[in-house]
């Protein structure tokens, strides 16, 4: 597909390939943790090659998931930090889902709910990411007690993420033009001025 050259690059070939390693690494690890989590679910271990294999390699997609979001984390950490005019933006974000963005606070490359959709998915790895390592019993040897816990809020942690994935899924949907630029890396000037104002001129010099 041709696009036009006056479009602006919101995101590289690498972090687009980041993302989307992500996702598939999530897809995988929600799959088989839902069917470890409840019987009803156990079948979608065939999806692995048995429950042998599911349990041989949910943890990991799980170490290759921790990796490639602490890269991207690392990348875009700073310009997801929370400041006056995000938590202003939260504050009239019924308007924009009502339809009226108009006067909405000019935002950066990042609006304050996609702020705190990053973080919130910063921590849930997190979580996720130290409760595994207790879980993982042929690496690692804690206290039963210490690993009854840890299952605990590895899979209450898992259906937050779950939750905050499907928020993000949705809002790339419900915002037209978001999509393609994690298809494409490139988004058009209409819509960088439309959604982030700020990033429109910073990347482009004009008002």
């Amino acid at each position: 597909m041709i696009r036009n050259p006056r479009d602006l690059q919101r995101y590289t070939a690498s972090e687009r390939a980041n993302h989307w390693v992500l996702g598939i690494c999530f897809i995988l690890l929600g799959l088989s943790g839902l069917a470890f989590f409840h019987p009803a679910f156990f079948p979608l271990v065939n999806l692995f090659g048995g429950g042998t294999w599911a349990r041989i390699l949910h943890p990991w997609i799980g170490v290759i998931m921790a990796l490639f979001f602490l890269v991207m984390f690392i990348r875009f950490a700073r310009l997801n930090l929370m400041g006056p005019v995000d938590w202003d933006w939260l504050s009239k974000v019924g308007k924009m889902v009502d339809g009226d963005d108009h006067d909405m606070p000019e935002q950066g490359k990042y609006n304050g709910g996609q702020k705190l959709l990053f973080w919130g998915l910063a921590l849930s790895m997190l979580l996720l990411a130290a409760s595994g390592v207790v879980m993982w019993r042929a690496w690692f040897s804690f206290p039963v007690e210490v690993v009854r816990v840890a299952m605990v809020v590895h899979a209450a942690t898992g259906a937050f993420m779950i939750g905050l994935i499907f928020v993000h899924v949705y809002a790339a949907i419900w915002t037209r033009g978001t999509i393609r630029a994690m298809l494409y890396g490139t988004v058009t000037r209409a819509w960088a001025k439309q959604h982030h104002r700020g990033w429109y001129r910073q990347v482009t010099g004009k008002n």
